[in-house]
């Protein structure tokens, strides 16, 4: 799904819905990042996370980089969080039950 630097970066959470493919790029220290992933781990599904403040600077420049060329956001915020080919920014639990119903928005 993503080019094999950015796959390298991520973090596994398990969870018994993988029935999509969920990453999220976060900041560590950001509370909507953290509830982002404590939405996804109360329902029990199965995400990848990068900590973009956790990661070298290089890398990081270069993940950015490819998120804006591949989605083209009007700008690029925490949590970021992608389903498949869809993308939500921010921390939106709404958007969220959507993408992850059966055939998900």
């Amino acid at each position: 799904m993503f080019p094999e630097f950015i796959e390298k970066l991520t973090q596994e959470v398990e969870g018994k819905d993988n029935g999509q493919e969920i990453t999220v790029f976060s900041l560590s220290s950001c509370q909507w990042c953290k509830r982002c992933k404590k939405f996804l781990k109360d329902k029990n599904v199965k995400y990848r996370y990068v900590d973009l403040n956790q990661i070298d600077p290089g890398e990081k420049i270069k993940l950015l980089k490819y998120l804006r060329e591949k989605y083209k956001p009007d700008r690029i915020a925490y949590p970021f969080l992608v389903c498949d080919d869809k993308f939500v920014i921010g921390y939106d639990p709404n958007k969220y039950e959507e993408l992850l119903k059966p055939g998900g928005n």
